[in-house]
């Protein structure tokens, strides 16, 4: 392995000269940095990250855990982490719990099974003395998987930890409920069906606040007769289509793209067509929305934008380590974005 004294030597320069440019300190002058890159673009030299780790205690390193990189969300947000950590000349390791591939969503409730592998893939990032940590859950919901004595900045995104020890970077759920109730409002329909996922899913809850609110703004009685709850697939789409096309709603807003699909289903099979016949809408802007025919208005998950978010929280909490900082962050909900496609018609 070419050392740094050996490229200083090829290069008749001081160790801590090229120790300067690696590290962006502008004492050379620029004729004397370019040999000096250009030697070590020859050699191929790389850094020995861990030894200046353990000189400079800071390795520059970020710990990314995923709970199971196979959901729609996560390689979005990871990637979107992982840019901005590059950024800002930090590198980055993730560790894949595959929680969902290991027990599919029966790990919730059973917090023994869940430490079982939560804490080794914590101390393997420790041992490798990361500076910080972001955690991307599958879904959101509450959590307690960093402890408070954690003497590392962590951040949560697309989950809430509710403590500013370790801000939560979130999805804006009730405003994206909120401005598609409002949307299909404004198109004149005033009878709006929800197919969603199961009752105790914050997504579900939050998606559900903002709907409500929107009826509530507009002076229209919330209707509890007119939600279906579901498991977030195809089949329960089209369990609630079944049902609530039979109380006579001229519009269905369902909580996820997948459920929307269930729905187009049930049209299909009785004859039915979207929009003439009914509206429909999703949630998430999946691959899949605007495959369907007609394609499906529907609202874009910020992923990319909460990623990002949550790497510039954290670095900056890392840059400011020793400064006098301000009160902690509990929480950044960022909103999603409506997009109009072909699925929902204009009363009269």
């Amino acid at each position: 392995m070419v050392t740094l004294k050996e490229i200083a030597k090829r290069c008749d320069v001081s160790v801590s000269t090229v120790s300067n440019i690696l590290n962006g300190i502008p004492k050379v002058s620029e004729e004397t940095k370019k040999r000096v890159l250009q030697v070590i673009k020859e050699t191929g030299y790389q850094p020995n990250y861990i030894a200046q780790g353990l000189r400079k205690k800071k390795t520059k390193l970020i710990g990314i855990i995923a709970e199971d990189i196979s959901l729609f969300s996560t390689p979005i947000i990871i990637e979107s982490i992982m840019s901005y950590c590059e950024s800002k000349n930090y590198r980055t390791i993730m560790v894949n719990l595959r929680l969902y591939a290991r027990w599919n969503e029966q790990w919730y409730q059973d917090e023994e099974e869940y430490n079982s592998v939560l804490n080794p893939a914590l101390q393997e990032l420790l041992s490798i003395q990361v500076d910080g940590i972001i955690y991307v859950p599958g879904h959101a919901r509450n959590m307690r998987c960093f402890h408070k004595d954690l003497e590392i900045p962590a951040v949560m995104t697309y989950g809430y930890t509710h403590t500013p020890l370790f801000p939560s970077v979130v999805i804006d759920d009730e405003k994206g409920g909120y401005d598609m109730t409002e949307y299909l409002l404004n198109m004149g329909h005033t009878r709006i069906g929800i197919i969603g996922g199961r009752k105790d899913n914050i997504h579900m809850d939050k998606r559900l606040t903002g709907y409500q609110r929107a009826l509530y703004d507009r002076q229209i009685f919330y209707n509890p007769d007119l939600v279906c709850y579901g498991n977030w697939d195809r089949e329960c789409g089209y369990e609630g289509a079944k049902s609530l096309l039979k109380k006579n709603v001229t519009a269905i807003f369902c909580f996820c793209d997948i459920i929307a699909g269930g729905v187009y289903d049930y049209l299909e099979e009785n004859g039915l067509e979207a929009p003439e016949d009914i509206s429909v809408v999703g949630f998430d802007d999946q691959i899949i929305a605007e495959y369907f025919r007609p394609s499906l208005t529907t609202a874009a998950l910020p992923l990319k934008e909460i990623g990002k978010k949550a790497a510039e929280l954290l670095i900056q909490s890392l840059d400011q380590e020793g400064e006098e900082k301000e009160p902690g962050i509990n929480e950044i909900a960022v909103p999603c974005t409506l997009i109009f496609r072909k699925s929902v018609r204009k009363l009269l």
